[in-house]
């Protein structure tokens, strides 16, 4: 037997990939592992074959895990949940965006209900979505400083007075 037998027998099988992206599977879910690069293409590639609706767009901070399983490890992770009404299928789609440049091309384009969620994840993570057609705060002021849902925002305290207490 030759060296490069023995190297095919015991290499670890590719990763499976579907619309030019890593796949994995979880709680019987496909979920498509984009990076910021193939993100778009993904998302075109998934809306030709009928997975046009977004339920739901959020973000993750991972600051405070250690480790994520073999996946790159980046602060920030943009999580999208599509459905194929045609095919009655789900998918989720991650996209692992780095603390250093927390930036991410929109999704607005190819599904416009992504509006609202992209400038939900901006005002509560502080990541910016490139050609959005209106990235601004939706939940907190305008001249409110920081991004409440990463993990090293402080949690602050507002003091409550009960009717009747005396203060």
């Amino acid at each position: 037997m030759n060296d490069d037998a023995t190297l095919t027998e015991h290499a670890p099988a590719p990763a499976p990939m579907r619309y030019g992206c890593p796949v994995s599977e979880s709680r019987g879910q496909t979920v498509i592992h984009a990076t910021r690069e193939t993100y778009i293409a993904a998302l075109k590639a998934l809306v030709d074959d009928t997975f046009v609706l977004c339920t739901d767009l959020t973000a993750v901070d991972y600051s405070t895990y250690v480790s994520r399983a073999g996946r790159p490890i980046e602060r920030f992770e943009i999580v999208l949940n599509l459905i194929s009404l045609e095919r009655r299928e789900r998918i989720r789609v991650r996209v692992a965006v780095p603390e250093s440049d927390a930036t991410l091309a929109s999704a607005f384009d190819l599904y416009p209900g992504t509006e609202a969620m992209e400038r939900e994840v901006y005002d509560m993570f502080g990541i910016a979505f490139t050609g959005h057609p209106d990235l601004s705060r939706i939940l907190m002021p305008e001249d409110w400083v920081g991004h409440p849902l990463r993990k090293d925002y402080a949690i602050g305290r507002i003091p409550v007075q009960f009717k009747g207490s005396p203060s």
